[in-house]
C-alpha cells in the first residue's frame, strides 16, 4: 500500500513558544509565495541576503530548483496564521563552505529571514530562531547547524550567541565576509536551559 504524500502546505514543524504562542513552520510554495518571498528579499533590512533586484521569476525559479534538489530544502514559518520567517536548509557539503572548513557527518547549513515590518514584536527574532532551530535538530541526522552570516550582521550574531552557536572562523566566500558558527545540538540545549533558567528566576 502506498503512502500518500502530504499536501504542499502541511506543517513539518508546529511549535508554542511560551510567550508567542504558537509557530507552524512549511515548505515553501514556488510559484504562490514567491511574491511574498519577493517582497522580504527586496526590503532593505534584508540587504545582507544580496538579493536586492531580484525578481518574482527569479524567486520562483530559485525555490523550485531548490525544491528539486537533494541538498537544499525551504521553508516559511506561520505565526497567527500568517507568513512571517523563511529558512533555508543546505549540505555545507555540497556548498562552497566545504572549501573552508572541514565538514562532519551531521552538519547541516542553515539561513533564516525574519519579515521585515514596520510595527516589531519585543522578542520575536528569538523565537523565530527558536523554532528554526528546532526544526533543524527535528531531524535526528543533524548534530550541527552551521552557519555563515556577514561579518557586519551584528543583529544576527547576537541572535546566533543566544542559540549556542560559537564562532569558528572568520572566512571570505565568494559574495562577503563571513563568520563561520557552528552550533550542536548540546549547545543548543543547554542555551535554551539557561535562557529558561533565567526567565524563572526574573518571576
Amino acid at each position: 500500500m502506498s503512502e500518500t504524500a502530504p499536501p504542499a502546505h502541511a506543517p513539518v514543524l508546529t511549535r508554542t513558544d511560551p510567550r508567542l504562542g504558537e509557530f507552524r513552520v512549511r515548505p515553501v510554495d514556488p510559484e504562490a509565495d514567491a511574491p511574498l518571498l519577493r517582497d522580504w528579499l527586496v526590503h532593505p533590512k534584508s540587504r545582507f541576503w544580496l538579493m536586492s533586484d531580484v525578481t518574482v521569476d527569479d524567486v520562483a525559479r530559485g525555490y523550485r530548483r531548490m525544491a528539486a534538489s537533494e541538498h537544499e530544502h525551504a521553508y516559511v514559518g506561520e505565526w497567527r496564521g500568517r507568513p512571517c520567517f523563511l529558512v533555508e536548509r543546505y549540505a555545507p557539503a555540497h556548498s562552497e563552505l566545504a572549501e573552508h572548513y572541514t565538514v562532519l557527518p551531521g552538519d547541516a547549513g542553515m539561513h533564516f529571514l525574519v519579515a521585515p515590518t514596520d510595527t516589531p514584536v519585543h522578542g520575536f527574532s528569538r523565537a523565530v530562531i527558536t523554532t528554526v532551530m528546532e526544526l533543524m535538530f527535528s531531524d535526528p541526522a543533524t548534530e550541527r547547524v552551521v552557519v555563515e552570516p556577514d561579518v557586519r550582521n551584528h543583529a544576527v550574531h547576537v541572535l546566533n550567541a543566544a542559540m549556542g552557536f560559537r564562532v569558528v572562523a572568520t572566512v571570505d566566500l565568494k559574495d562577503k565576509r563571513a563568520h563561520l558558527s557552528t552550533c550542536t545540538r548540546e549547545q543548543f540545549r543547554s542555551a535554551l536551559a539557561a535562557e529558561a533558567h533565567t526567565a524563572g528566576g526574573d518571576r
